[in-house]
């Protein structure tokens, strides 16, 4: 009877929560598409928010979520579709952009103020968000906290929120693909990725030897192997976005520096226009 119980809160509070997202992101698509002094809003990234809002809320509403109560394989799939997956999906679609494309001048300098504040850069800071996302993780399967949400409701829908927001925050913090408070560099942003990737990668190591609590090794194993090499998937797809995002980046640079030559004529030219002090 509990595990019914859980089973029909989180359907209705997740699957409701999906349906106001995709809801809500088509008001602003509507809303931004009527203005004629911008471009239409690419029908691309209504797909990534769709599929996105989809593979998250499969891990916590329908089959999958009430697989995951009994079997740790299932439940370390919905992990890698509501921390990874979806996120990454859903940070593709630049919600926030859309957001300040659709909303009055006024209302967008306002939410352009809240992304740029100090709370907004605490959050998205590249190793707040890692800590926040692999530490969590680690603190989920190597205490009593992965035992105990199984039997209490409140700390299943907290965690599994945790799990989503963290994945999140973690996947904006690397890719800038909406407005950030502070863009810090591809270098840095690339070290704190590799350290993170280390985390989640000695993770499901442990795992793989040292099963949660209750949870019998051959699931833990299969479970273990799922969370190292799916993450290895997800991962991928990100390092090659990063990567050809900082690729981008520098060609964009080269082509507004003069070639070798002309480099002291270009100095030159610049100094003898420079206005007198």
């Amino acid at each position: 009877m509990l595990h019914d119980a859980y089973l029909s809160a989180t359907d209705w509070l997740f699957g409701g929560l999906a349906v106001l997202a995709i809801l809500l992101y088509s008001v602003a698509v509507f809303h931004s598409n009527r203005q004629r002094r911008l471009r239409k809003w690419p029908y691309k990234r209504t797909v990534l928010w769709i599929a996105g809002v989809f593979v998250s809320v499969s891990a916590v509403v329908g089959p999958l979520a009430e697989l995951s109560h009994a079997h740790f394989t299932w439940h370390m799939l919905g992990h890698l579709l509501l921390g990874m997956l979806g996120p990454l999906l859903l940070v593709l679609a630049a919600p926030m952009t859309l957001v300040l494309r659709a909303l009055p001048v006024r209302q967008a300098r306002k939410v352009s103020y809240l992304l740029k504040s100090r709370l907004a850069g605490f959050y998205t800071h590249p190793v707040i968000a890692s800590i926040l996302n692999i530490g969590g993780l680690w603190l989920l399967y190597t205490t009593g906290l992965f035992a105990a949400m199984h039997h209490h409701l409140w700390l299943h829908i907290i965690i599994h929120l945790h799990v989503f927001v963290a994945g999140y925050l973690f996947t904006i913090s690397l890719l800038y693909i909406d407005p950030v408070s502070h863009r810090y560099s591809f270098r840095y942003r690339t070290v704190v990725f590799i350290v993170a990737l280390a985390g989640h990668g000695i993770l499901s190591k442990l795992l793989y030897a040292y099963p949660p609590s209750g949870v019998p090794i051959e699931e833990a194993r299969a479970g273990a192997m799922l969370m190292y090499y799916g993450g290895d998937a997800v991962d991928l797809v990100i390092i090659i976005l990063l990567f050809s995002s900082w690729y981008h980046s520098t060609k964009r640079q080269h082509s507004h520096v003069p070639s070798t030559p002309n480099r002291q004529a270009h100095a030159n030219e610049i100094t003898q226009n420079a206005p007198a002090s």
